[in-house]
């Protein structure tokens, strides 16, 4: 019964897959219908928004204007130029964005992830589904009976039950439907083959050559584009995709006739770079605002030497004998006219010397007048500033101004420019040099020299440099001046952390021949410190080992853990002196410690039982601890395996075969059971302890040793021992047999000792619930603990449901799901022969109906869920005795759902109108038939037949004289089934043996569901 119930729900979905199959064409090409349907300006628009452009005057050119700063903005606040105003998102580290959400373009050195998936296997794994992601059935529509048969039908079941079509059992079962719910979003399945189009196949050799082709492509991840922004695949064209965003990029790679036969994915990795990859030229940085706007500075001190030129003001108040205050511009002449005094000359001298001069004329012209002169305004002046800056040109900057103003006026200085050698020329003549590490390293602005109208600032490309990284305080790539020796350069970086080791220093450097070499500096010997650099050179300093000297660490399930000054003599109970550490459920009776041996550092473990170490504080059980000890407290509530895995496998890995893995096993009624450590002179108690211990159904009277020894050095011999662990649990030490390596260890459960199962009881019984059951318990002892039926009860219609029952089902399912998808292969090349013979001919369409039913059909097989039921007579069950011969034996997991009384009769099928009547006694299968219409055409008169309640099926035959309907009674509960005729649909292997019993199951698949 439960084999035909199986049955029955796969023609249920295959005729509501024909249903959807039906009048669908397949689709165009989605692109070339975009642009079909946009007009010209429209695609121009859609193209300038793709592209990053504006549209309307994205055409259009104008000159940049350059504003001069008046205070430093990140340039994360600058206003963007012209250019880049249709790229006005930034990702977190930068990158343009021109997509919504963050689709960032790519850039020179990223790093990117790529996947390949084939495009056979993608296709396969979704069924061929294009018709069910893309809504296109590359058959064409499937015409005839059998396509309009299982539309009708599937209607008529839609209206019956409330669900609609493959969606409403869907619902029902959990699975997803046949709109694509659960198709793969990462690959596009438009590029599958549709359905009914036969494909070569591919040969082993293809197939192969295809696989390692994919692997080889795989293996090579990460890849990095190169400083020119290209993608070199082995094996491939170089692919330029420096500016394109990822998903660009995975489109131009799918592009690729040499990857058509795979789904290409391009993911953008975002990898911090570390060691010398991370190093940044020193100093720029300084530069990394960009000034806005420069105003004169008017409220700072004027300096003494400041030049006096043309276009300053001079302010001055004289007091005494007479009282008059002026402001006194200095002409183009260079002087300034006084009045009283006349003409004074005072361009080209330096502000204090001009003072002195008017403070003389004064008293020699003015007796008995005393003057005071200060700077008023100052002039502007043009300075150019030229070479390696970020924006080259003429600037009009204060006459205050020094060299680095005008080089944050400029934006700063490239990184192909020297920041310790930029030159100020006046009159073609160089005035001064400017190093910017003496700014940046030792704040001494000696250098900073006031500039003069016409002044040149030139910064020359860089010189040689050094990269120093590793344990320094400032890693980074310097520019060598007066720098020559190691040393030296350890002393730009700002010196050595405290954890470098200065003894194992190495220089990396460029030979003439193009060769990298490789030397030792040991910074703590004066030769090596005096080792002269070259340019290109990269000095890294190790830090010095992380391990801990001289300490105990522990850690694991304890409130403080962390690390202890080891001293001579310290014990187990130094470090863990009471329970009071241990957290709550942790194992107090297995801390184990790993040990560091030395000379070769091989890893040994050892053990202790918490409780007998504190009850023994110095004696053998609390055992002597060593520096370089770790500690371990376990959980008892928690696997061992994260914290054993790491020490196992370094035992594993120090193994040789003189001295075998130092490992053991216990398996069966321990709390943890697995591999641990073999300890020095390991017990069988220690193991026993190790695994948390035995369980409440541990058999405490024998266990089982498996030991392993190798013979001679030829063969591997294998020993059975038994063990007495009751003597064990006595103290009989003799009992207590030493472990050697690969011992296993079984501890056997108590006989006739098992877990005590549940089963579920709802609906209409006195006492639902949960109930414990027992071994051999049988429904009848289950229904008089729940009290029985309440009096709404409807018995005839109790639905039992068993979880091995599922699984059984679900095997079968696969099983058919196996033969279906050959039944389909055939069915393919029928569709292509019957093409090829005649265009217009019913037989190819026959056969492509046929096998777009029978591919969505295998898509919905595949998720189908198995019901699980047994069908039971519950009344005789609760009447009869226990034990009897309608009793069942109750099984852990079962479900038992008693629903309320009914009253419907439902008709299902090909009738005209498929409904629910309530039950009228003495009415027949024909005449519930007659009250919804009649049968259809396409019914299949021979095969009606009743579903009971419960899940029986009864067959009547045909009504007729010779076969009276009369012969089947019908009860509440029961549904009726006018099955549809399968010489009207398309014909597959399987299809007429599985129409036969198509509705039973989904009756009772819909109750079910339906009740629970």
């Amino acid at each position: 019964m439960r084999s035909r119930s199986l049955g029955a729900l796969l023609v249920l979905l295959t005729m509501g897959v024909a249903g959807s199959a039906q009048s669908q064409s397949q689709a165009d090409d989605p692109i070339q219908s975009l642009k079909d349907s946009l007009s010209g300006d429209q695609g121009s628009s859609l193209l300038q928004s793709v592209l990053g452009g504006k549209g309307g005057d994205a055409g259009k050119k104008t000159d940049s204007k350059l504003n001069t700063p008046e205070t430093v903005l990140p340039k994360s606040e600058r206003a963007p130029s012209d250019k880049n105003k249709a790229k006005l998102q930034l990702s977190a580290d930068g990158r343009i964005l021109r997509q919504r959400g963050e689709d960032p373009e790519l850039r020179a050195d990223d790093t990117v992830l790529i996947d390949l998936t084939s495009l056979d296997a993608a296709c396969n794994r979704n069924g061929n589904g294009t018709e069910s992601d893309n809504n296109n059935n590359a058959t064409g529509p499937v015409s005839g009976a059998g396509a309009s048969a299982s539309t009708d039908t599937l209607s008529k079941l839609s209206a019956l039950t409330g669900a609609g079509g493959l969606s409403g059992l869907d619902a029902l079962s959990g699975a997803s439907n046949a709109n694509g719910a659960s198709s793969n979003s990462s690959v596009d399945l438009s590029r599958c083959p549709p359905p009914g189009r036969l494909e070569r196949p591919k040969t082993d050799e293809e197939k192969s050559r295809s696989e390692e082709f994919r692997k080889r492509i795989l293996s090579g991840n990460p890849y990095k584009l190169n400083r020119f922004g290209v993608l070199e695949l082995p094996g491939l064209p170089s692919v330029p995709v420096a500016g394109l965003t990822a998903s660009e990029a995975t489109k131009r790679l799918g592009a690729d006739p040499d990857l058509n036969d795979y789904f290409v994915a391009l993911t953008l990795m975002r990898v911090q770079p570390g060691g010398p990859e991370a190093l940044k030229p020193f100093g720029y940085d300084l530069f990394e605002g960009s000034p806005s706007t420069f105003a004169p500075v008017s409220d700072i001190q004027v300096p003494i030497d400041y030049i006096v030129g043309p276009g300053d003001t001079l302010e001055v108040q004289l007091f005494g004998s007479e009282t008059s205050r002026y402001e006194l511009t200095v002409q183009r002449d260079g002087r300034i006219n006084f009045p009283k005094l006349g003409p004074i000359q005072v361009g080209g001298m330096t502000f204090d010397s001009a003072r002195e001069l008017i403070q003389e004329r004064v008293a020699k012209q003015l007796i008995g007048t005393q003057v005071g002169v200060t700077m008023g305004d100052l002039r502007s002046i043009r300075v150019f500033v030229l070479g390696e800056a970020e924006k080259p040109g003429s600037y009009t900057v204060s006459g205050l101004s020094t060299m680095t103003n005008a080089l944050f006026v400029s934006g700063g200085v490239k990184t192909i420019g020297s920041l310790r050698n930029i030159q100020l020329k006046r009159n073609g003549r160089l005035v001064t040099t400017l190093d910017l590490y003496d700014l940046l390293l030792h704040g001494d602005t000696s250098g900073d020299k006031q500039l003069m109208p016409g002044d040149v600032i030139f910064i020359p490309p860089i010189g040689n440099t050094v990269s120093v990284y590793g344990a320094v305080q400032r890693p980074a790539i310097y520019e060598l001046k007066g720098e020559k020796t190691a040393g030296q350069a350890i002393d730009i970086a700002g010196g050595l952390l405290p954890d470098a080791d200065a003894k194992l220093g190495q220089l990396e450097r460029i030979l003439p021949s193009q060769l990298h070499q490789m030397r030792n500096i040991d910074l703590t010997v004066p030769e090596s410190r005096n080792t002269l650099l070259a340019n290109g050179d990269k000095l890294d300093i190790p830090p010095i080992r992380p391990t801990l000297e001289n300490s105990i660490e522990l850690t694991g399930y304890v409130y403080r853990p962390g690390q202890f000054q080891y001293h001579a003599g310290m014990r187990l109970t130094d470090v863990l002196g009471s329970f009071g550490e241990l957290r709550p459920n942790a194992d107090p009776h297995y801390i184990m410690i790993r040990r560091i041996k030395p000379p070769e550092d091989t890893v040994e473990v050892i053990s202790a039982d918490l409780r007998h170490a504190l009850a023994a504080r110095g004696s053998a059980a609390d055992p002597e601890l060593r520096p370089r000890d770790k500690l371990y407290v376990f959980n008892l509530s928690a696997s061992r395996e994260r914290i054993l895995e790491p020490i196992i496998r370094d035992l594993e890995l120090q193994a040789n075969p003189d001295v075998p893995e130092q490992l053991v096993s216990i398996d069966g009624r321990v709390k943890a059971p697995g591999k641990y450590p073999l300890e020095p002179k390991m017990h069988v108690s220690d193991l026993i302890r190790a695994g948390g211990s035995l369980e409440d159904a541990a058999y405490r009277g024998k266990a089982e040793l498996t030991r392993y020894a190798v013979v001679d050095g030829d063969a591997r011999k294998t020993e059975l021992i038994s063990v007495d662990l009751a003597a064990i649990w006595h103290g009989d030490a003799a009992a207590d047999l030493l472990l050697q390596p690969y011992d296993v260890l079984v501890i056997k459960p108590i006989p006739m000792w098992a877990e005590p199962g549940t089963i579920v009881v709802k609906g209409e019984v006195r006492f639902p619930g949960t109930y414990p059951i027992h071994e051999g318990e049988t429904l009848h002892s289950v229904l008089e603990r729940a009290g029985g039926f309440t009096s709404d009860a409807f018995p005839y219609g109790t639905v039992y449901i068993r979880e091995e029952l599922k699984k059984r089902e679900k095997d079968q399912l696969e099983l058919l799901a196996n033969r279906l998808q050959s039944d389909l292969a055939a069915l393919s090349l029928e569709a292509v022969a019957g093409s090829a013979v005649s265009a217009t001919g019913g037989g190819g369409q026959s056969a492509s109906a046929g096998l777009a039913i029978g591919q969505q059909l295998l898509g919905q097989l595949r998720n189908a869920k198995p019901v699980g039921r047994l069908v039971i007579d519950v009344e005789a069950v609760y009447k009869g005795k226990a034990g009897g011969p309608d009793d069942v034996v109750v099984k852990d997991g079962d479900k038992l759902l008693v629903p309320k009384t009914t009253q419907e009769i439902t008709i299902l099928g090909e009738v005209q109108s498929p409904t629910s009547h309530v039950f009228q006694a003495g009415l027949t299968r024909d005449d519930y038939i007659a009250k919804s219409g009649g049968a259809t055409q396409k019914a299949d008169r021979k095969r009606i037949y009743v579903v009971r309640a419960n899940g029986d099926v009864i067959s009547g035959g045909r009504s007729g004289w010779f076969r009276r309907s009369q012969s089947v009674d019908i009860r509440p509960g029961d549904t009726i089934v006018v099955p549809l005729d399968t010489e009207r649909v398309p014909l597959l292997p399987l299809w007429q043996a599985i129409t036969t019993i198509i509705y039973n199951l989904a009756i009772g698949f819909i109750l079910v569901h339906q009740d629970l």
